[in-house]
């Protein structure tokens, strides 16, 4: 008995091994960019010369050069002057303590459209923006100070003095011309070296190609991993001037070497996407929506014992996709998604959440109980109904609550509807065109956050086993003694 126990139990361990990272050592794990404290003002042109649509663009640029820097009090404050023939601040450095409140404001910002002050707006930067009274720090070693100028015209004032006095306070300046800009006034505004500092794009709608160098000069680690010139889903390790990707705990390298299967151990999941087909989501997001979810459903364990999805969407109504169960492949899940048709009214979350509660999980559904469940709640402005009870309730019974938020979405209904902790399980961002950036960052969370085989629980298990079995057999010999001696005195 105890060979044929402790057979058993050697088997089960060999087959939960101590977990480290996929494809890499535990020791080496991928260096994460961390921003160093900067006072970061931003100083858009808005003079009659950028059209509206220009101006949308230039706010893309502003919210993806910010999505990645860690705002807070104590690290980086952003703020924002916009300028034509006068100066508008938008908000101040001490204004925004969140990213995700930063990126809504932007979002807020209207063009002047009128003439092109640039000096005027470099001088309201000095004395206003860049002000302790407006959440400026002092002045040292351990905070930098800079000014991003975007300017696409020739200015109707003077800029050489008014940044070199700019520059002599410690701001750092970088000049970004867009257009038939004037080079040489660039040139005059920006920092040395000016080959680091001066940026010229043909038009605004390739303005975005800039992002990465921003978010470069503002990460404290300046390595590809660090910076997020990557295509790794999960774990950057950089090796010198390249980096090799590896996966989490439990998760497994995928043959692409850069994504990775999440629930590699095969735990099944019930997984339900909640997604908003209101009117403001516009039809080319809505594309963008389903190659989100399929981003998600690409790193799903799909089949019948694993990972199982369903698909809701609401508006004014509510009205389910497909449900739990239906299909047992991603090839078959992905193509429902792409047919998925649009619905295009109001943002009624709370009936989505209700529907939630009382059908996608249900065994008629095609829940199946004792499953984990979890739900990523998508949407992207402020629901018409009362959101609470609903998302209340569904925490209650357990489910996993992911809420993802873009544009107009409202950060204190993403919380209501997260689970705890909630930092961990609400996403959010200014622009439809960054949502990839969420999913895979939804791919590694969305598993339930369990070891299925319990190993540290079987080894403890072992040992008392193996303990009883001992005292057991001690125990059986001395009983076997005390026979052996009175079947001897019963044969005398």
């Amino acid at each position: 008995m105890t060979v044929i126990i402790s057979s058993v139990l050697f088997l089960v361990l060999l087959l939960c091994p101590e977990q480290e990272v996929s494809g890499v050592s535990p020791q080496l794990r991928g260096a994460q960019c961390r921003t160093r404290p900067t006072d970061l003002v931003f100083i858009i042109d808005s003079s009659r010369s950028v059209r509206p649509s220009e101006f949308e663009q230039v706010k893309v640029f502003l919210s993806q050069v910010i999505e990645p820097l860690d705002v807070g009090p104590n690290a980086t404050r952003v703020g924002v002057v916009n300028y034509a023939s006068a100066v508008k601040n938008e908000f101040s450095l001490k204004t925004h303590r969140t990213r995700v409140s930063l990126l809504q404001a932007v979002r807020r910002i209207e063009p002047l459209s009128t003439g092109t002050m640039t000096g005027l707006a470099i001088q309201f930067a000095i004395n206003r923006a860049f002000s302790e009274v407006e959440g400026a720090r002092v002045r040292s070693p351990g905070v930098n100070k800079v000014a991003i100028i975007v300017t696409d015209g020739r200015p109707q004032d003077g800029v050489k003095d008014v940044a070199a006095r700019a520059r002599a306070l410690g701001i750092e300046i970088f000049a970004i011309g867009v257009g038939r800009v004037d080079m040489h006034t660039l040139r005059q505004i920006a920092s040395e070296p000016l080959d680091e500092h001066v940026d010229y794009v043909e038009s605004y709608s390739v303005i975005e190609k800039l992002t990465k160098k921003f978010q470069e000069a503002f990460c404290a680690v300046s390595d590809l991993c660090a910076t997020g010139d990557h295509d790794c889903q999960q774990i950057c390790v950089s090796t010198g001037a390249s980096y090799t990707c590896a996966c989490k705990e439990g998760f497994t390298l995928n043959t692409d070497g850069k994504t990775c299967s999440a629930c590699s151990g095969g735990a099944a999941t019930d997984l339900v996407f909640l997604i908003d087909g209101s009117k403001s989501v516009r039809p080319e997001n809505f594309e963008l929506v389903k190659k989100f979810i399929n981003q998600i459903v690409d790193s799903l364990d799909v089949s019948d014992r694993n990972a199982h999805v369903g698909l809701v969407q609401y508006s004014s109504s509510v009205r389910q996709e497909f449900p739990l169960g239906r299909f047992s492949t991603k090839k078959d899940i992905k193509s429902a998604v792409r047919k998925m048709s649009y619905m295009e009214k109001g943002t009624m979350t709370g009936q989505a959440l209700k529907y939630l509660v009382d059908n996608s999980f249900a065994i008629s559904s095609g829940g199946r109980p004792g499953v984990p469940k979890v739900a990523i709640v998508f949407t992207d402005g402020r629901s018409q109904d009362y959101i609470n009870d609903s998302a209340k309730k569904a925490k209650e019974l357990g489910y996993k609550m992911f809420a993802v938020g873009v544009g107009n979405a409202v950060e204190d209904e993403l919380r209501e509807i997260a689970s705890e902790p909630v930092s961990e399980h609400y996403f959010y961002t200014a622009d439809f065109k960054t949502i990839n950036q969420i999913a895979k960052k939804l791919q590694s969370k969305i598993c339930v956050e369990e070891d299925p085989c319990e190993c540290e629980a079987i080894v403890k298990f072992q040992s008392k086993v193996d303990h009883l079995i001992k005292a057991l057999t001690q125990k059986l010999e001395a009983v076997t003694r005390k026979l052996a001696a009175l079947e001897n005195k019963i044969t005398v």
